[in-house]
């Protein structure tokens, strides 16, 4: 009697109990999933769905700074958005390494794209860095798969095999120079070049798409227009590469030069167009930088003459029985060893360059390792070469030492103004009318992650939170 009335008692606390353990799960379960989806909704949020990430090859910050360039779009873009009056490159200042830090947010010394060629012992056989498995740290593609978004690439350098969705990537043929069917053989997905040219392009051949003639640029802004609009990709990366190609030829303010840059702003209106007709434009950021500025030239140094008079080296195409040579990329040259360890022909080469004439000694100096390593460059590098302006480099191993040059060049050590590349941040989660003193390439990068809200290990960045809404 007594078990059965204290069971009486019990009962009603038992039920209190397991009521408020019920209660207590589904209210753990609730703030659980209520995290969970708090976490989720802040992981998808970005100040932008599109990224267009635009790389003029060339590009100067006068180009829009200045109205006497034909750049409408371009200088609207600054004006509105953030812009800056200079962006401080790598060394060497060329197409190639400064591209893959813009991609990566790194220097070439920790991404491994040391040049736009790599430097070959046995001889230089006309390759270039193309292959993205070159890179040795991510980049924003890799970062833009990882989130579950898509990316499209149009003749993007060191872009071959990238984690890109819609890839036309730059490369060309090593016998005659083409470029469209190893762009083919190359693309991502395989018939992106054929539909492109059924829907909007015409059929391609090197004649439509060749550097010398401006309707590149208008094809290209095409190509990147159709992808924008007809697959709207969270991140787009483009090279255009006219004003490179008419500075080499005819220096800072040729003719050409002036109507490469109204080509140039012709194909970003196309895009811009696209993105309108797309209804992505007020979701959509446009950043467009460069690579490097340009320098005229008028004097070529041929350094590796000294090395083959001094027997470091020989007068052929395989460099011989050699010991040292002198790699060339623009305005820079770069000491390698064929023993890294040969200590006795590095202090060979640092005499030969000691006992130069005073007439030679002013047109470069030397850079040495320890500055090397302070800005990123080639860590197989001895030590480097880097010429006042006008001044550049030849790869040549006979003649003369000095010899005239033309046109313009770049390549140069990266501490003045004329070689510092632009950058313009316009659209969706930009701030406006921002202007930015001074810069980096490894900022760049930042600003993309900021944009799409990526995962991925950069450099720190002091740029972004003041051009960001």
């Amino acid at each position: 009697m007594v078990q059965n009335r204290n069971r009486g008692l019990l009962n009603p606390l038992i039920n209190i109990m397991q009521s408020y353990l019920i209660k207590s799960i589904k209210s753990s379960i609730f703030f659980l999933a209520f995290l969970a989806s708090f976490s989720l909704a802040k992981a998808q949020s970005k100040p932008s769905d599109h990224v267009i990430l635009i790389s003029i090859d060339g590009f100067r910050p006068d180009f829009y700074l200045e109205e006497k360039w034909p750049a409408p779009n371009l200088q609207t873009m600054a004006r509105e958005g953030a812009r800056s009056l200079g962006v401080t490159g790598v060394f060497p200042s060329v197409t190639y390494p400064s591209h893959t830090t813009v991609i990566t947010g790194f220097p070439p010394a920790k991404h491994g794209i040391y040049y736009n060629a790599p430097f070959e012992p046995e001889g230089q056989t006309g390759k270039w860095y193309w292959e993205t498995e070159l890179i040795q740290v991510p980049t924003l593609w890799h970062a833009v798969r990882e989130a579950g978004m898509t990316s499209a690439s149009f003749l993007w350098p060191v872009s071959v095999n990238a984690p890109i969705d819609y890839n036309i990537p730059e490369y060309w043929s090593l016998g005659n120079g083409g470029r469209i069917e190893p762009m083919r053989d190359m693309e991502t997905p395989k018939g992106l070049l054929a539909e492109m040219e059924l829907q909007v392009l015409g059929k391609m051949n090197e004649k439509t798409f060749n550097g010398d003639y401006l309707n590149r640029e208008d094809r290209t802004g095409e190509m990147a227009g159709y992808v924008l609009e007809t697959y709207k990709p969270n991140l787009t990366t483009i090279h255009l590469i006219a004003a490179d190609h008419f500075q080499h030829s005819e220096g800072r303010e040729g003719p050409m030069v002036y109507k490469s840059i109204a080509a140039i702003d012709r194909a970003i209106g196309k895009i811009m167009e696209a993105a309108e007709r797309a209804g992505i434009a007020d979701k959509t950021t446009f950043i467009i930088t460069g690579d490097h500025g340009f320098v005229n030239t008028h004097t070529s140094i041929s350094p590796n003459i000294w090395l083959v008079e001094a027997g470091l080296m020989e007068d052929a195409k395989d460099r011989g029985d050699w010991k040292a040579a002198f790699h060339t990329s623009g305005a820079s040259a770069f000491l390698h060893l064929k023993d890294k360890n040969d200590q006795e022909s590095a202090k060979q080469v640092e005499q030969i360059l000691a006992e130069l004439p005073a007439s030679i000694k002013k047109l470069f100096r030397v850079v040495d390792r320890e500055e090397l390593d302070r800005i990123g460059a080639d860590p197989n590098a001895v030590l480097a070469l880097a010429p006042i302006q006008g001044i550049s480099f030849s790869s040549s191993t006979s003649g003369t030492i000095l010899k005239p040059a033309k046109g313009g060049t770049h390549g140069y050590f990266p501490d003045f103004d004329e070689i510092e590349t632009g950058f313009i941040a316009w659209g969706a989660g930009i701030r406006e009318n921002v202007e930015i003193q001074e810069m980096g390439l490894v900022d760049v990068a930042p600003v993309v992650k900021y944009l799409l809200n990526l995962s991925i290990d950069l450099p720190e960045s002091n740029l972004y939170p003041g051009i960001k809404k």
